[in-house]
């Protein structure tokens, strides 16, 4: 086994709050065990490229706060073929790079699978997305931010629906998670959560609003972006049904991606950035860092990657109990 002594870390695919603190774990663990880190611009676009620097203590002072990423992120077609892969390698090994921390989600992972497979380079994965779809840990890195950020803002939308006697149908991010959406539905108090992993029963919801619309003048509906029909469908679902409700539609979009990490978050990104150099330091590779039950643990790419389709059934349960 080949002795780590350079790594380089980078952040791809969709930015999330907390990335920077995992960045500032990842450098400052790598110089408290004697490795020289390097940084990488642009996520794989920047390794293609040869985008890369010497990273000390002091490049990652006072970023653990803020949001998105000093490192930047991209998506790279190049890096999806293999002369775009080929060239990579050949700018890592130009700098005597020994090993890989990348920090992002599924897609990330798999070019990180496809990478080792071809050339051999030891990598470790830190799970980095709002959405929190990847098997082998409780938490992504952003999650926590990202439905603190939704609770803010339907609560504040929550304050004008009751001023109005309102129905708002919020939809939310997730990609094709409904994760976001049940939890900050509960938060909430949403009358109705609405998430791909579930076919949706539009006659109970349609029951349920119609049980209540005496006794609340302001209603929630979350619906997550990955539900089949979407916001602006169930928005005008309701409206047929129920012409005499002022429905409203709100996208809070981009807005769950940006803003200070929560403290969870942080402490999240600061266990799995110590975490993933101590593994290549120990010889792992191919493997993600994750937080199961409040202890690290690892999981194969191969693993992590498959998209979480089951949802606790407690937590719609208490959906429906609560919209009383």
């Amino acid at each position: 086994m080949k002795t780590i002594k350079n790594i380089a870390v980078l952040t791809s695919g969709g930015d999330a709050p907390g990335m920077n603190a995992a960045i500032r774990a990842v450098v400052r663990a790598g110089i408290y065990n004697g490795l020289h880190v390097f940084g990488v611009r642009r996520g794989y676009d920047g390794l293609v490229q040869g985008d890369m620097f010497a990273m000390d203590a002091k490049s990652v002072a006072n970023i653990i706060q803020r949001g998105g990423t000093v490192l930047k992120t991209a998506r790279s077609d190049e890096f999806r073929t293999y002369e775009g892969r080929k060239q990579a390698f050949e700018n890592i090994k130009k700098l005597d790079i020994d090993a890989l921390v990348v920090i992002g989600g599924d897609g990330t992972f798999t070019g990180a699978s496809k990478f080792i497979e071809e050339f051999d380079i030891p990598i470790i994965g830190i799970p980095g997305t709002i959405d929190n779809d990847l098997a082998g840990t409780d938490f992504t890195i952003g999650y926590d931010t990202a439905i603190n950020t939704v609770v803010d803002a339907v609560d504040k939308i929550r304050d004008t629906a009751e001023s109005h006697d309102r129905l708002f149908v919020v939809e939310v991010m997730g990609r094709d998670s409904g994760l976001i959406a049940l939890r900050s539905g509960i938060s909430t108090g949403a009358e109705a959560v609405l998430i791909p992993e579930l076919q949706v029963d539009y006659d109970a919801i349609m029951k349920r609003l119609d049980k209540t619309r005496k006794n609340k003048s302001s209603r929630i509906i979350i619906v997550a972006e990955g539900d089949k029909e979407g916001g602006l469908v169930v928005a005008e679902r309701i409206q047929e049904n129920f012409p005499h409700y002022d429905v409203r539609l709100s996208i809070l979009g981009h807005i769950q991606r940006g803003g200070k990490p929560t403290c969870m978050d942080r402490v999240l990104a600061s266990r799995l950035g110590v975490a993933s150099v101590e593994a290549l330091i120990e010889g792992r590779r191919g493997e993600m860092a994750g937080l199961i039950c409040g202890q690290v643990q690892f999981t194969p790419f191969s693993k992590a990657i498959k998209h979480i389709d089951k949802i606790n059934e407690n937590l719609t349960r208490i959906v429906e109990i609560l919209s009383l």
